[in-house]
């Protein structure tokens, strides 16, 4: 029998804490949350999301899952392009090929480095795998029948920003920056596939992956339904109206929220009246690359003044083209 670590609840803390915040701080008026009207919409609210983003999740568990069981490691190394610009387009067309979920992104990063995958390549596939994808596109697709370009800018926005960050590490980072405690671990990838073939593999993985992301599907939809509920819809529209304010305030919670890029199409629906659709694109393109969960595996995986440059350029990145293609939709 496993016992839980503490290192694997920390994840839950900072949404945990921020729910909490929200709860005494931004509340219109604490005695009227007793209202059966209150707990209705936050009720229905809640079921809502959860209901439409849940076969979004368990398929990107599914997929995630054939890919880790039935494709070798091998297979992908041999196929990358030794040049630049092919290599990272290449890292791109990954994600639409073999759409792996952020929260198996990194372990199968760290599988694929330690086989030969050169580390601007592994970023590119980091960064845009999560995100192109058919299931990731499908669910923003559903989220936002009514503003079908939303899916399209989604698709198009993180497809330059993973390729500018490419590039930049590609020009700029010659040293390694894998922690060396990575570069001496020995590949383990498909020691449990012989237990039961690899049919059970697929499902012991798939039902890993669906918890896993599960989680952090229903604390975002707890909050993201706590947030439309309880705080007054002024200081919603107030952020909104603020040109800056409404992109941090987004990119900031979908840091916090740290849901899966199969179901933050639909929190960020719930939104759609209150902010513009710039600051909703920023959302659904920064969260998938950077979230808190992930942002502790990359810190697991490079150095830390490496990670840090990483974080820089994925939020500077993904800020300014959101912003310039607010000005398309």
């Amino acid at each position: 029998m496993t016992t839980l670590s503490p290192l694997k609840l920390l994840p839950l803390l900072l949404p945990i804490s921020f729910l909490i915040i929200i709860g005494f701080i931004w509340v219109p008026n604490q005695l009227e949350l007793l209202d059966n009207a209150y707990i209705d919409t936050f009720k229905t609210g809640f079921i809502g999301i959860l209901l439409e983003a849940l076969p979004f999740v368990l398929a990107g568990a599914l997929l995630s899952s054939l890919l880790r069981v039935f494709i070798p490691d091998e297979m992908i190394s041999r196929w990358i392009p030794r040049q630049a610009l092919p290599a990272i387009l290449f890292a791109c067309l990954l994600g639409i090929i073999f759409p792996v979920c952020e929260c198996g992104m990194i372990p199968l990063v760290r599988r694929l480095i330690h086989k030969g995958m050169p580390v601007y390549v592994a970023i590119v596939f980091i960064l845009s795998g999560p995100i192109l994808n058919p299931v990731v596109y499908g669910a923003t697709l559903t989220a936002f029948r009514n503003h079908s370009e939303l899916a399209y800018a989604r698709m198009g926005l993180a497809f330059v920003v993973a390729c500018i960050i490419g590039l930049i590490i590609y020009a700029t980072v010659k040293k390694s920056p894998i922690r060396l405690s990575v570069q001496r671990e020995t590949d383990n990838t498909h020691h449990n596939n012989s237990r039961g073939g690899k049919l059970a593999a697929v499902f012991v993985h798939t039902s890993d992956e669906f918890f896993e992301m599960g989680k952090y599907l229903i604390i975002g939809c707890l909050l993201t339904a706590g947030i439309q509920t309880f705080m007054v819809q002024d200081s919603l529209a107030a952020i909104g109206d603020k040109p800056l304010g409404s992109y941090f305030f987004m990119m900031g919670l979908a840091f916090v929220l740290s849901l899966c890029s199969t179901s933050d199409a639909f929190v960020a629906s719930t939104f759609v009246h209150s902010f513009p659709a710039g600051a909703l694109l920023a959302f659904m393109v920064f969260g998938p690359m950077l979230d808190f969960k992930n942002s502790l595996m990359l810190l697991s995986l490079f150095k830390t003044k490496f990670a840090l440059y990483l974080f820089f350029l994925i939020f500077s990145s993904v800020f300014i083209g959101a912003v310039l293609m607010s000005l398309w939709l």
